[in-house]
Order: C-alpha cells, then sequence, then structure tokens
C-alpha cells in the first residue's frame, strides 16, 4: 500500500466530504472513524488519516466485532492493521455479544429486530462507551449517499412517515458527550470503492452486503437499478435529497411545536393541561406535534401515530368520550382544557 496515494478524483471527494464535516473542532481533538473494513468505512478512515493531522486533530479507529460471522475476529485484527498503516491512533476493536443467533437470510430480514436490530443497537452502545472511554469528540460513520436513498425507499414502503423520510441526520448527539457525524452522505458508494482502488486499499466484502435475504439488500440490488432504469438516472440523489429537504422541514415544525407547547402547557402536580381552543386553531401537523411533544418531554413517553391522532380527536372530534389510556399516560378533556396525568404501575392515574 502506498503511502502517498496520487490524488484522484475520488479520493479528493471523500477528503473534501471529511474536512468539511470536521470543520469547527477544536484544535488537538481526537476523531475516530467506526470502521469495519468495507469499501466505505476503510475509504473514510483513509480520508481522515489524511485530513486530521492537517486540521490540527488527532484521528483514530474504532472497529466493532459483534462475532455474529465465522472469522469476524480475523476481519476485525485486519481492520484494525489497516487502520493503524493509515497511521490512524488510537485504534481499538471492541468485541460485543449479541444475543439472538447469526444474523443472515430469514433472521430480522426486514430490518426491524431480529439479531440485525440487536448488533445494530450494541455496535452504537460499544461505539458510545469507547468514545467517552477515550474522550473522543466526534465518531464518524461511514453512510453513504445510496445508504441514505435505501433508506428512504424502505421507511416510503412501511409507511412509516414523515420520521423515516428524513432518513439518516448528518450529524446526532451521544448520551455519552460528543456526536456521530455522516460525512458521506453526499458521497456515492461507488466513489468509496474507487478511492480504496485508487489508494491500493482491499476492503473487506461483507457476505450480508450480497445477500438477498435482506429487505435493504434487495432494495440495493434490484429495486433502486429498476427505478433508475425506468425513471432515468438520479434517482439516489433525488430520494436523499427528499430526506434533506424533509429534515429541514420537520426542524422548522419541531421548534415552531415547542414554542407554542411552552406558551400554551400549564403545569401542576398531576401532570399537565393544554386549551382545547388553541389547538383546535392550529393546522393538525403542528397540534399533533405539540402533542407528540408534551408527552415526550413529561412523561418520557413516545407516542405512534395511531395514538397521536386518538388524543387529537379528543379537541377535534369530541362526543362526550370520558379519555384515553395510553403507556404511563391517561389524556382527559376537562373544564376546555386537554389534561396529561400520569398513570402508575397498576394503570391508575
Amino acid at each position: 500500500m502506498p503511502d502517498r496515494p496520487r490524488l484522484t478524483p475520488a479520493i479528493a471527494e471523500l477528503r473534501r466530504a471529511t474536512r468539511a464535516a470536521l470543520d469547527g473542532l477544536s484544535p488537538d481533538a481526537l476523531v475516530l472513524v467506526a470502521l469495519s473494513g468495507g469499501s466505505d468505512s476503510l475509504a473514510l478512515a483513509a480520508a481522515l488519516a489524511f485530513e486530521a493531522p492537517r486540521g490540527g486533530w488527532r484521528g483514530g479507529a474504532l472497529i466493532v466485532d459483534h462475532g455474529l460471522q465465522n472469522g469476524s475476529a480475523d476481519v476485525a485484527a485486519r481492520a484494525a492493521q489497516q487502520a493503524t498503516a493509515l497511521g490512524l491512533a488510537p485504534v481499538r476493536v471492541e468485541r460485543v455479544w449479541v444475543g439472538g443467533g447469526h444474523v443472515g437470510s430469514g433472521h430480522g430480514g426486514s430490518g426491524h429486530g431480529g439479531p440485525e436490530a440487536a448488533a445494530r443497537l450494541a455496535r452504537y452502545a460499544a461505539l458510545e462507551r469507547a468514545a467517552s472511554d477515550l474522550e473522543a469528540s466526534v465518531v464518524l460513520l461511514a453512510h453513504t449517499l445510496d445508504d441514505q436513498a435505501e433508506t428512504v425507499l424502505l421507511g416510503l414502503a412501511r409507511g412509516s412517515g414523515a420520521a423515516s423520510l428524513q432518513g439518516m441526520p448528518a450529524e446526532r448527539p451521544m448520551a455519552t458527550g460528543g456526536s456521530f457525524r455522516r460525512p458521506l452522505l453526499g458521497v456515492r458508494r461507488a466513489t468509496t470503492v474507487q478511492a480504496c482502488a485508487d489508494a491500493g486499499l482491499e476492503p473487506w466484502l461483507d457476505p450480508h452486503n450480497a445477500d438477498p435475504g435482506f429487505t435493504r439488500v434487495r432494495v440495493r440490488q434490484t429495486v433502486l437499478p429498476v427505478l433508475e432504469a425506468e425513471l432515468g438516472p438520479g434517482v439516489a440523489e433525488a430520494l436523499a435529497r427528499t430526506a434533506e429537504q424533509l429534515r429541514e422541514d420537520a426542524a422548522a415544525l419541531d421548534t415552531f411545536a415547542a414554542e407554542v407547547a411552552e406558551d400554551l402547557a400549564e403545569h401542576s402536580e398531576a401532570g399537565l393541561a393544554l386549551p382545547v381552543d388553541a389547538l383546535a386553531a392550529n393546522p393538525p401537523a403542528l397540534r399533533q406535534r405539540i402533542i407528540r411533544l408534551v408527552v415526550s418531554a413529561e412523561f418520557g413517553v413516545a407516542l405512534s401515530r395511531a395514538q397521536t391522532l386518538d388524543v387529537a380527536r379528543l379537541v377535534t372530534d369530541w362526543h362526550g368520550q370520558t379519555g384515553l389510556d395510553l403507556p404511563g399516560v391517561r389524556v382527559v378533556r376537562r373544564g376546555g382544557k386537554l389534561r396529561f396525568e400520569a398513570r402508575g404501575a397498576d394503570g391508575t392515574a
């Protein structure tokens, strides 16, 4: 592997994206890349190794071994060796236990549950723990524009609303401090493959990425190519743009809903109340956001869309209903107010 690969368009694009994601970090901040050894994360690791010292930061790598495939320890060790050869330090391998058996065809193929979902949760938890232990400011994740497009398509197919159609955020905070950042959401997967080839890096080919037992693989190998063939090129980019626009719109609505909720909410020992007339005067998108927001903030409960609409009907379609019993919350309409009260473990308010 050459120490200084020639600067090709693919390598330059990876470096620009990485540099932009790190702009504004404090000098000497530690930035870690979540490295699987695949082309996306390996190309990102190489870009970080180049950009970190030039930006005054320290660049390292985290490798998570789930132990779900034969030879996973060897894959993790090889990724660690590649990271070290790139000049990244520290390089740490985190081994986690995932219950439920091996990830593969017929196991969590939809991405909703099973070992695949358990592995994802374990991976993020391990990354956060290691980042906290190493006092890292940022952990870089190598999701690409293609991953974003696949996420939006899967959300659309499931009918799971605007939240899932927003795709993956470019940045989100870690519970332990610092943040996850995704520099490559504007970069195509083919570019990361080319960047690795240009740099003389040999990525690991995850057999799961070719297993049609996974819904996401079928989207990648069949659905998106068919859309591109029938609708013309640029479908993946259009889906990614849609996610970005929805995220911007949702952020604006959420901010507005928080401001309105703060003005309207009347707190008491039992919970809080919202004036029915004021809720009714708001458009549905805002009214439902206010309901979800106050329940989440006050009781730590995330309402589903169906539950939110049931609560909203106490405002817009009230015929004297006695109220709703939701997990952890009882909602009643009384005295011109929508009252939210905590429910005990025995179901009493």
